[in-house]
């Protein structure tokens, strides 16, 4: 299976989706890609499952999917040692 992005880090700062992808860390602004994501309560923002292929990210509790290419685009990256 091919292994789209390396997905390390991941957690969530009120609006924001904190995520080291590919060895950068970035900052993902949620309001932009879910209003239904970026208005859950912490502990549901929190339980969430990265596919095995790192190609996207599933909340469970509220059956929602985002692709990491498509919030990378607008993402704030900050490149670490």
């Amino acid at each position: 299976m091919k292994k789209y992005h390396e997905i390390a880090n991941m957690r969530v700062d009120k609006h924001y989706l904190l995520v080291k992808v590919d060895g950068k860390d970035c900052r993902i602004d949620l309001r932009i890609y879910s209003k239904r994501l970026a208005s859950a309560d912490e502990r549901t923002k929190m339980n969430f499952v990265v596919s095995p292929s790192g190609y996207g990210i599933h909340w469970p509790e509220l059956d929602e999917d985002l692709s990491i290419d498509g919030m990378i685009k607008s993402a704030k990256f900050r490149k670490t040692g």
